[in-house]
């Protein structure tokens, strides 16, 4: 099931700030929510380790538990280092991409901007976040969507991180982003460590 409560609350739950919103809180309040948050925990086992870093990136991405095993049993078949290849997969779920080149303020955001057919493939309308895009692709805003305040926004680049990612070629005057090639782990700035991850699923 996905999350769908506060994502502030979700963020001290995690331990890091899993969106940029969440940012200014969590230097606040760095400890988990609740009566007994402040207090010092027990050391975790190994397991315990690996479950909260795979729901961190459950959360960071807004997956349901079948979702990012999926994900994993994907980025398994490929030659290249499973980790690796599962963020790059991750990275170019439409939503995360919508995301990355600042079109939306949250993936909770691109998710429904995606859900609700503002956001096209190659000219042609794409309303599922998990849609995998390829290099060579352009993401864009459908045209009678543009003149929504969040795009109108986008447009200025109100959303857009201070550095766009490296495999993105983002026009947000056009709001328009072309993905040129497949992410790299250095170009994927994510608060978690994949390792982790697999070692949960291969166990």
């Amino acid at each position: 099931m996905r999350y769908t409560g506060p994502k502030v609350r979700l963020s001290r739950r995690a331990g890091t700030p899993l969106t940029r919103k969440a940012v200014s809180y969590f230097e606040k309040r760095p400890y988990p929510p609740g009566e007994h948050g402040r207090r010092v925990r027990r050391n975790s086992s190994d397991y315990a380790v690996r479950q909260a870093e795979k729901q961190k990136v459950r959360w960071y991405y807004d997956l349901t538990e079948k979702q990012l095993a999926r994900v994993y049993d994907n980025a398994k078949k490929r030659s290249g280092r499973t980790g690796e290849e599962m963020l790059a997969d991750l990275e170019l779920r439409l939503a995360t991409v919508v995301l990355r080149a600042g079109l939306a303020a949250s993936v909770y955001a691109a998710r429904q901007f995606v859900n609700h057919g503002h956001i096209t493939v190659d000219g042609k309308k794409v309303d599922i976040p998990s849609y995998q895009v390829k290099p060579g692709q352009i993401v864009g805003v459908r045209e009678k969507s543009r003149n929504m305040v969040p795009f109108v926004e986008a447009a200025e680049g109100v959303h857009a991180d201070d550095k766009i990612a490296g495999f993105l070629a983002v026009s947000h005057q056009d709001l328009r982003v072309a993905v040129t090639d497949r992410p790299k782990r250095e170009q994927i700035p994510v608060p978690f460590d994949e390792q982790l991850v697999v070692e949960y699923y291969a166990r």
